[in-house]
Parts: structure tokens; C-alpha cells; sequence
């Protein structure tokens, strides 16, 4: 199996109920290793051009206004299979539809407020990578 790497984000609330080592320590456990990380705050530019793709659709709005309400993590995971690791891990987008055991469903709280973005594919993680951080940022662990 190749060797990946895939963002995540955890949200604004995710920082705000202080759940950063919970989730990393769930990435970790599961043979991810954290490469790049920075706490930051979106502002409205940065949000609506993240989430570009979803620009027509009714929640955009909603979905900008939160991402850019309070601080957030980004990090880069890296590790065998990380994009379908890391989409495992989340579970799926509404809490009450995730998996027991996946971070959304443990703490997640709406279909908005569920904690985590992942990137969905190797090349959508590429972009999203490049979005936020540059080669110079993410650090080589693989003899770690």
C-alpha cells in the first residue's frame, strides 16, 4: 500500500470544547502521523474559496460563517491508505448517521457542526494541502 497524505481540519468547535488531543490521539493510534499542523483563523476570502465547490448550494452561507467563527487546526496526515483512513476515522458527515466509535458520531453535533473536514480523495488532498501549507511546512516522518 502507497504511502499518503490527506488533510484535516479540526473545526472551530472541535477547538472550542478543547478536543485537539482527543482527535490527534485518534489519528495516531491508527498508524497516522501528524506532518504539518497550524492553528489559524479562516477569514471570509479564505472560507468561501476553501469551500468553493459547494458555492451553490444552500448551506454555503451557513458553512462560511462557521469556518470562520473561531480558530482551527489544520494538519496534514500521512501514512498508508491515509485518505480512507482519515474518512474512517471521521465517519460520516451527519453525527447520527456516522458509525459508533468515529470521532463524528462520539462528538459530533449537527451535520454542520461534526467536528472534522478530511479531504475525499489523493487529489483533492493534494489541493487542499497546497492550500494551506507549502512543501518548506510539512516535515519527512517516515523513519519515525
Amino acid at each position: 500500500m502507497a504511502l499518503e497524505r490527506t488533510l484535516s481540519i479540526i473545526k472551530p468547535d472541535g477547538i472550542s470544547r478543547n478536543l485537539i488531543g482527543s482527535v490527534i490521539e485518534r489519528f495516531e493510534r491508527a498508524g497516522l502521523r501528524v506532518v504539518a499542523a497550524r492553528m489559524r483563523r479562516l477569514d471570509r476570502n479564505e472560507a468561501e474559496r476553501f469551500y468553493a465547490v459547494h458555492r451553490a448550494r444552500p448551506f454555503f452561507p451557513s458553512l462560511v460563517g462557521y469556518m470562520t467563527s473561531g480558530p482551527i487546526l489544520v494538519q496534514v496526515l500521512e501514512g498508508e491508505d491515509a485518505v480512507r483512513k482519515n474518512r474512517d476515522l471521521m465517519g460520516a458527515t451527519d453525527p447520527a448517521r456516522a458509525a459508533p466509535g468515529t470521532i463524528r458520531r462520539e462528538w459530533g453535533e449537527s451535520i454542520e457542526r461534526n467536528l472534522v473536514h478530511g479531504s475525499d480523495s489523493p487529489e483533492t488532498a493534494r489541493e487542499e494541502i497546497g492550500f494551506f501549507f507549502g512543501a518548506i511546512d510539512v516535515c519527512d516522518r517516515t523513519d519515525s
